[in-house]
């Protein structure tokens, strides 16, 4: 319990938020917006945006994808260089975030933006950024963290710079309104395993993170009950903050943390393009049956104190149970199926790619081995 912490972004949260940018960034930048698909321009929030920077330069670069990755980003980058952009309004989901941190950063770095992501460049300034967060799940609005892929070469890494934490964010409900309902369950269930890799660790007797950690969890299974009520501003206002909490830095200070579910499932997605969040469902049951027993006791708090499940010998067993139950309820996988019939060879594959990314001691006590992993994988896999 020895930490230091400041989350410096500032929150607009709740409808008709989106106005605030006009005021947010100052009149005399000159911003690049980047967002994805196109989506923005279908559910209103374009045309907010326009208005909100109506007496700013501006100029706009789009297609960033799910699983953002340099390749695309790359241009983004060029346009931030040559047309020396001040400001970036970043409007999306996490991977837009994401992407836009990228770009910030690699817009101040004359060499290969990728070394960012191998640890060969780090990132000590960056162009300023906002959010408009449209998808909750990731916390990316705000906190300094950000996951790129290289598709060229199948590798997704996570870089961390206090350079590319959002100076604001506007977590506005009514953007959530046009979501695919596979987007909705995916931030549900993406919320779920950040809180759990900041909370299924060693019991450390961190009252207010434990407490308010499980508060979270509890949202989220109350939120995936609810989930015929999802078309009301209350049930998306609740799930924009909670994913927002899930990982601004608040619940993983003091504590230990895990982050090996993350790093195995990056794999997943960079080679199978399996959702972010449903590499987590995946991967997480099998991990934590694993590692039942260094786990044991705070398995059995979560079990107690957020399924209310009674206290017995398998009690740790049990809850793992329910997590999966959990995942099944919103209807995500639990085992990997998108690697075709040959699981050997998935195996080996995945087992390649963690070690020539450096994933050769997970979890917050590094014993999960690349042996510890495939023994996860042979659970995983179908």
């Amino acid at each position: 319990m020895k930490f230091s912490y400041v989350n410096p972004t500032q929150i607009h949260f709740g409808q008709g938020q989106i106005a605030t940018v006009a005021t947010s960034i100052p009149k005399d930048k000159k911003v690049l917006v980047i967002y994805g698909g196109g989506s923005i321009k279908k559910n209103g929030v374009y045309d907010q945006v326009s208005a909100a920077l109506a007496e700013h330069t501006w100029t706009e670069f789009s297609g960033v994808e799910a699983n953002p990755t340099v390749e695309t980003l790359d241009k983004a980058v060029i346009i931030a260089k040559e047309q020396a952009i001040d400001y970036i309004l970043a409007v999306g989901g996490g991977s837009v975030i994401d992407g836009s941190k990228y770009v910030a950063a690699a817009a101040m770095y004359e060499g290969n933006g990728w070394d960012i992501l191998i640890g060969k460049h780090q990132v000590t300034e960056a162009i300023a950024i906002g959010a408009i967060l449209t998808l909750p799940a990731t916390g990316s609005e705000s906190n300094s963290g950000s996951v790129i892929t290289q598709k060229s070469t199948q590798t997704k890494l996570p870089f961390m710079a206090d350079a590319v934490q959002p100076k604001f964010a506007v977590l506005d409900p009514d953007s959530m309104k046009t979501l695919p309902e596979r987007q909705l369950v995916n931030g549900l269930v993406d919320a779920w395993v950040h809180v759990c890799e900041q909370y299924l660790t060693t019991a450390t007797g961190t009252m207010v993170q434990d407490g308010y950690a499980e508060v979270l969890l509890k949202n989220l299974l109350t939120l995936a009950e609810q989930y015929n009520e999802r078309d009301n501003n209350e049930w998306r206002s609740n799930l924009m903050w909670t994913a927002n909490q899930a990982l601004n830095g608040l619940i993983g200070s003091g504590v230990t943390h895990d982050w090996a579910t993350h790093m195995i499932g990056h794999e997943l997605t960079a080679l199978y393009s399996v959702d972010h969040a449903r590499s987590l469902s995946i991967i997480q049951p099998s991990l934590l049956r694993n590692q039942i027993e260094a786990k044991r006791a705070k398995l059995e708090q979560l079990g107690k104190n957020v399924f209310g499940l009674t206290a017995s010998a398998d009690l740790a067993e049990r809850t793992i149970v329910a997590i999966e139950a959990f995942y099944h309820d919103v209807k995500v996988p639990t085992q990997l199926t998108e690697h075709g019939d040959d699981k050997v060879a998935a195996i080996d594959t995945i087992i390649k790619q963690l070690e020539a990314h450096g994933m050769v001691a997970l979890g917050e006590s590094q014993a999960i081995t690349l042996d510890v992993s495939r023994q996860i994988l042979e659970d995983a896999v179908a």
